[in-house]
């Protein structure tokens, strides 16, 4: 098997962000130079700068691709150099007094990296699965152990040609087919003349026969993993836990259990509901309350109980839409409800009955992005009705969500507009990002501004 793809390929992708850096630096000094003036361009200053950014992709080994990772995993790496970049620059540039470095240019920099970047990186990405699944780059592999789902991933091999694995066949003591390529015995004898990457052992198999496998492949550079059995096939991320010496599997695991995901999303949650509430909320309350106050008697804001975090109950602010009633935590919000008042059909047609909740993301109630919470009634009902239900409480609620941007938004109908909404719920908790925050934060607004159907 050719080994000087590994060789050259990180040097190639290396030298090609470089070059993207370069392209980056030329395009910022002319937008810059555009609106302020910008002394010519000094060749050790921008030597250093490139320097940094190449000892640091080195550093962080950017420029290895998974072959099982999406363009969401690359463009994340990507964003975590280019805030470690400018994090170190900017304390150079202090130390230094480089102030011929300015703001403007250091953050046009920033937006010209990130963007040009993004496109080099996820076309590499691309390259580099054309390529793998055209028979490049690609690593030889069997399977021990014939039995339980050991039959799935040799198929995700065959299916999935762009991961780049060239399965080679099973070996197995009690099992034979096309693909079989012998016992245990025959693996042992046929392994030196293989040329082999990895072997995947079946959970199923004896100790005893795994620690020997393993200490074969660790004389040999072979790189050794256990497939899960069936109940661990939970379709989510597995992650593990050390006890000195011990491992657990943590099978229910989330991103948000993680100490520095749960510190990103909070801090997106407090600038993005500052901003709001100083610049929106301060002129956007009275004027409305007003409003509220002229059309009927009651108070500017609808408190309600609902279910948050782990099920604790939290008071939902909203502003006040209806005439003050007693069916507003078990009668849902319906087409032409009486109820509403002719400021509560613009509020509430407009989304704005839900601002604030801002001030709720400010206590820690709620996120910005989340499963929208429920009123405790309808919690305890959809709870006995739907399975998993209860699992959407494990992260905070929030004033969007997947769910909603996907179209389920407003007066619950039908059973499979709830189920719908659990299942993108438990995807979303599943599969958080910073970066699905944000696409929700954007499809959101257009939403907003689009479809509004099902709102009233």
């Amino acid at each position: 098997m050719a080994r000087r793809f590994y060789k050259y390929f990180p040097w190639l992708f290396v030298l090609g962000d470089g070059l993207v850096i370069v392209l980056s630096l030329i395009l910022t000094h002319l937008i810059v130079s555009n609106y302020v003036s910008v002394d010519n361009m000094n060749p050790v200053l921008y030597g250093v700068y490139i320097l940094i950014w190449l000892l640091l992709i080195i550093y962080r080994k950017d420029y290895k691709v998974g072959r099982t990772t999406d363009y969401i995993f690359t463009l994340q790496k990507l964003f975590g150099s280019i805030l470690w970049f400018f994090s170190v620059i900017s304390v150079l540039w202090i130390a230094f007094q480089a102030y011929h470095l300015s703001r403007l240019f250091l953050l046009v920099n920033a937006g010209a990296m990130l963007a040009l970047l993004s496109v080099y990186r996820v076309s590499v990405h691309i390259v580099l699965k054309q390529y793998r699944s055209r028979g490049g780059n690609y690593r030889n592999a069997v399977i021990i152990g014939k039995g339980g789902t050991s039959y799935k991933l040799a198929k995700v091999f065959q299916r999935r040609k762009d991961f780049g694995i060239n399965f080679m066949g099973y070996y197995d003591d009690a099992s034979s087919c096309v693909e079989t390529r012998g016992n245990l015995a025959d693996f042992f004898k046929e392994v030196k003349e293989m040329d082999l990457d990895l072997i995947y052992i079946n959970e199923r198999l004896d100790l005893s026969t795994m620690k020997k496998i393993i200490n074969y492949a660790d004389e040999h550079y072979i790189k050794v993993k256990v497939i899960p059995g069936g109940n661990l096939q939970l379709e989510k991320k597995l992650s593990f836990s050390k006890y000195g010496d011990f491992f657990v599997i943590n099978v229910n695991a989330i991103p948000l259990d993680n100490v520095l995901n749960r510190i990103s999303k909070r801090a997106f949650d407090i600038l993005f509901s500052l901003f709001v509430t100083l610049f929106i909320l301060s002129w956007m309350i009275p004027l409305v309350g007003l409003l509220i106050k002229l059309e009927s008697r009651g108070p500017i804001f609808f408190i309600q109980k609902r279910n948050g975090e782990n099920n604790r109950v939290f008071k939902c602010l909203k502003f006040r839409s209806m005439t003050p009633n007693d069916y507003a935590d078990t009668h849902q919000a319906v087409k032409n409800d009486p109820r509403i008042t002719r400021i509560g059909t613009f509020l509430r047609s407009s989304s704005l009955d839900e601002m604030p909740q801002f001030l709720n993301v400010l206590i820690g109630d709620m996120s910005i992005v989340g499963p929208r919470p429920h009123t405790v009634p309808m919690n305890e009902t959809f709870r006995t009705q739907i399975e998993k239900y209860n699992a959407r409480h494990k992260i905070k609620p929030g004033i969007t969500g997947l769910a909603q941007v996907k179209g389920y938004r407003g007066e619950i109908i039908r059973p499979y507009q709830i189920r719908s909404r659990v299942r993108l719920d438990y995807f979303y908790i599943q599969n958080w990002t910073l970066w699905m925050d944000l696409e929700i934060v954007f499809k959101t607004v257009r939403e907003l501004g689009l479809n509004r159907d099902n709102v009233y």
